[in-house]
């Protein structure tokens, strides 16, 4: 069975049973669907939406760099034991195999992939492997500290340092495969995908799925209703392709799958470019022909290790040092900006009567719902949660402070506590309430390409901000610059670009005297 890959591009909440009392469990969503019948026999224990889960996969950075810690540690411990009064006083030839040994497991464990924790990988495999490379280590630490020093080389320091750095490594190591074993067994790892398309292809693929245990197929949608089922192998017809695209489970979903025949070309084509209006990835399924060819499409729908550390910078290394960076950076604001965020607190509160801070529903990475917090601007009888009047000049429902801290843009910083939620960045597209009209249409439907830049999570700054489209949308032109504006930078996002933007973020902005905030 051919898998035909596609990358494609979602948009927001709607219609189905699908979610009704969504509650925290977990660290995800857990999701009660009405009766049994619509249930289906994939529904997960714990719904992790699409951020979410991609949280759980980039772990694998984490663990490397607790690696690399504890490892550089223990050799420094015992060089430093080893080369009395000190350290720094030492001859580099007695350092320099216990360097070499610990740059052998680290290149080693990296370069071998011990870091994907693969599904159905055995830990007692994972250790005999951490084992092999640290005894190698030692004996290269050891033939280098002979190549070097002679007899003199110091080889029970060596054995030392091989013997602390495999006892660490293994007791780490545990901990790393039974914490991944644990999200696989709560589902976190576990891929969420939809069919299109109520077929004797999707029956098959579900029927092979349910033999497997290693996907959630979450529903079925099917624009010819007339003559689906309600269920197709127990699971439910959600409705069609267009009820797809505003669903509700969207966030949710990892990976679209089309199972119509693909001798249907006209069809194909008309469905996947319906569905490039989503930010989810889109496979075709092209009908096996053998078991052998089913399971093989099955095993790379089912796939999922974690985060690679090797080859150039791909999406999921972007997306780790990209977390970095607002840890780090919103941390160190946060703590700088904390008299401003004070002093605003206070002038509001004196201003005008009604809460410091206003929330509001708005979209965040792949279509997730998220809270965003700002600064209370507007009298609070007048707020509007779903943005469905945009702001205007001389706007009445605008307070004094209000106008100034709207003008400054001081209205968006409780947004760095979104941020450290890992729910916003400090760089990205910024996030649209949900249903925001632009005229009496809302924006989404202005544009196909809407959603595309919820590829990426939503940022306080951005590329579209800092090129002058911020603040309301009165028109479809505008949508369409600020729409093309972000896609640039999803496409371009790198260190240096978000370094950038943010600083000149505050520059811009104040400088940007007839921007209506």
């Amino acid at each position: 069975m051919a898998l035909a890959r596609k990358p494609l591009p979602a948009e927001g909440p709607s219609d189905c049973a699908a979610h009704s009392d969504a509650s925290e469990a977990a660290g995800g969503t857990v999701v009660d669907i009405g009766g049994a019948a619509r249930r289906g026999p994939f529904r997960p224990e714990v719904w992790r939406n699409a951020r979410q889960r991609y949280t759980s996969r980039l772990a694998v950075h984490y663990f490397r760099a607790v690696d690399v810690v504890a490892v550089l540690a223990i050799t420094l411990l015992v060089a430093w034991a080893n080369s009395p009064p000190s350290l720094l006083d030492s001859e580099l030839s007695r350092v320099l195999p216990f360097a070499a040994g610990a740059v052998t497991v680290l290149g080693l464990i990296r370069s071998l992939g011990l870091y994907r924790f693969i599904r159905g990988q055995r830990t007692s495999l994972h250790l005999a492997a951490i084992a092999v490379i640290v005894t190698v280590s030692t004996v290269a630490a050891l033939f280098l500290g002979w190549l070097v020093n002679g007899p003199e080389a110091e080889s029970t320091a060596l054995l030392i340092w091989g013997g602390l750095v495999m006892i660490t490594l293994y007791g780490l190591h545990l901990g790393w495969s039974e914490w991944v074993q644990r999200w696989r067994r709560s589902g976190a790892l576990t891929p969420n995908v939809v069919i299109v398309g109520a077929t004797r292809h999707a029956e098959r693929l579900i029927r092979e799925a349910l033999k497997r245990r290693d996907l959630n197929i979450l529903g079925v949608f099917d624009d010819r209703l007339a003559r689906s089922p309600d269920s197709v192998a127990g699971v439910p017809v959600l409705g069609g392709a267009d009820s797809l695209l505003t669903h509700r489970m969207t966030p949710y979903v990892d990976r679209i799958v089309v199972a119509i025949d693909p001798k249907a070309q006209a069809r194909v084509r008309e469905l996947t470019a319906r569905l490039q209006a989503l930010p989810n990835e889109v496979t075709l399924l092209v009908d096996p022909h053998s078991e052998d060819e089913r399971n093989a499409a099955l095993e790379k729908l089912a796939a999922a290790p974690l985060a690679s550390l090797d080859g150039p910078i791909d999406a999921d290394r972007r997306a780790f040092n990209k977390r970095q960076q607002d840890l780090v950076i919103g941390s160190v604001a946060l703590v700088i900006l904390s008299p401003v965020i004070a002093m605003v607190a206070l002038a509001i509160r004196l201003d005008s009567p009604g809460p410091i801070l206003f929330r509001q529903r708005r979209h965040g990475f792949n279509q997730e719902e998220i809270v965003v917090w700002k600064f209370r601007s507007m009298r609070h009888e007048a707020a509007d949660a779903t943005a469905s009047r945009q702001v205007t000049a001389d706007d009445d429902r605008i307070t004094r402070v209000g106008r100034f801290i709207r003008s400054t843009s001081l209205d968006e910083l409780p947004q760095i506590l979104n941020v450290l939620k890992g729910e916003m960045s400090l760089v990205g597209p910024r996030p649209h309430a949900i249903g925001m009209k632009t005229g009496q249409i809302e924006s989404a439907r202005l544009v196909a390409e809407y959603a595309h830049r919820h590829r990426i999570k939503p940022g306080m700054t951005g590329w579209a901000a800092i090129k002058g489209s911020r603040g309301p949308l009165h028109t479809a032109a505008d949508v369409r610059r600020r729409v093309q504006l972000d896609i640039d930078y999803i496409e371009r996002q790198s260190l240096w670009m978000d370094l950038w933007i943010m600083a000149v973020t505050v520059p811009v902005l104040l400088g940007d005297r007839s921007a209506i905030r």
